[in-house]
């Protein structure tokens, strides 16, 4: 094997920050979703909508998919991943990928914002949940700010400048020569994705209205253009974009063109393809009917004994 090669396959990078955030999230979450689970099944003799949503929040397929985006952040922080960005763009667009199509979804998938909370130690917990009551309150002003600056239409804005604007070559070189640069770029792709796919799926905190599937889809649709555009220009140009590729030792025998030519072509189809699987996914919920609703607060009804009462016994 090339040495070069091998020695970027066994170069695991052990970030202390990214394995503590990772560990610390990974944990809240598992004990609020273990918590959430045992209270619904003390409470499961009780017919309440509370106990629905708790075992609605404490499904198999959350705790999955929660670990699933953790363990994809990892992947795309952590690996060899991270190192072949170094040296070739393909596996640069496969990290970008990672951060911003496959992860956040899966996190959101969790709804993490409410299991978390039940997470935290108990003394934690009353407080948070008092600071975000006040936050969020419907009359507050902070939840007004945060809910203009948080709009779909603001977030699909931000969300194309910073596609856009870090695939820029001086702002792509300089990430690539610079590490808190380039953890910033990567910070930023993330956090604007989340925010992203947060209206997509309808996670919360739901501070905006919900918006309906077609409006859903239209956003995924509005994703496409910036991300396919941005890969079509990448994948035809007939000159290096990204002068750094050239100054790096090659591997696996492919020019630097060629591969900014497969990295554009990974960023125009498997990028745009995310989106337009999303979109089927709510098209096919919105075709297949309404989705099931929490049962109601009202207890369940005895049935009805058929037995004659006592007195009416006692009357014949």
């Amino acid at each position: 094997m090339d040495p070069i090669l091998k020695a970027v396959l066994l170069s695991w990078s052990w970030r202390l920050e990214v394995i503590i955030v990772l560990a610390l999230a990974g944990t809240l979450y598992t004990r609020g979703w273990w918590r959430l689970r045992r209270r619904s099944r003390h409470a499961g003799e009780t017919y309440r909508s509370s106990t629905f949503v708790r075992w609605r929040l404490t499904s198999g397929w959350r705790l999955a998919s929660y670990w699933a985006g953790l363990f994809l952040i990892a992947l795309a922080l952590l690996s060899p991943i991270d190192s072949l960005g170094q040296q070739l763009f393909l596996m640069h667009m496969v990290q970008h990928l990672l951060l911003i199509m496959f992860a956040p979804p899966l996190l959101l998938l969790a709804n993490p914002f409410p299991v978390i909370l039940w997470g935290l130690p108990d003394s934690w917990r009353r407080v948070a949940g008092r600071g975000l009551g006040v936050v969020l309150h419907r009359q507050s002003p902070a939840r007004k700010l945060l809910r203009q600056a948080t709009t779909a239409g603001i977030i699909w804005m931000i969300w194309v400048i910073a596609v856009i604007g870090w695939h820029d070559p001086g702002m792509y070189n300089w990430a690539l020569r610079n590490e808190i640069v380039h953890d910033v770029e990567h910070l930023s792709f993330f956090l604007v994705s989340m925010l992203f796919w947060w209206h997509v799926i309808g996670a919360g905190p739901r501070i905006h209205k919900q918006a309906g599937y077609a409006g859903r889809v239209g956003l995924l649709i509005a994703a496409i253009p910036a991300n396919m555009l941005t890969g079509m220009v990448l994948a035809f140009m007939t000159t290096v974009v990204y002068t750094y590729y050239e100054a790096v030792p090659r591997l696996w025998g492919i020019d630097a063109l060629t591969d900014q030519r497969i990295g554009g072509i990974i960023m125009w189809v498997p990028g745009s393809m995310m989106f337009i699987v999303a979109a089927l996914i709510l098209i096919g919920q919105m075709v297949s009917g309404p989705q099931p609703v929490a049962p109601s607060r009202r207890p369940p009804q005895k049935k009805a004994d058929p037995r004659p009462a006592p007195h009416l016994e006692n009357a014949r």
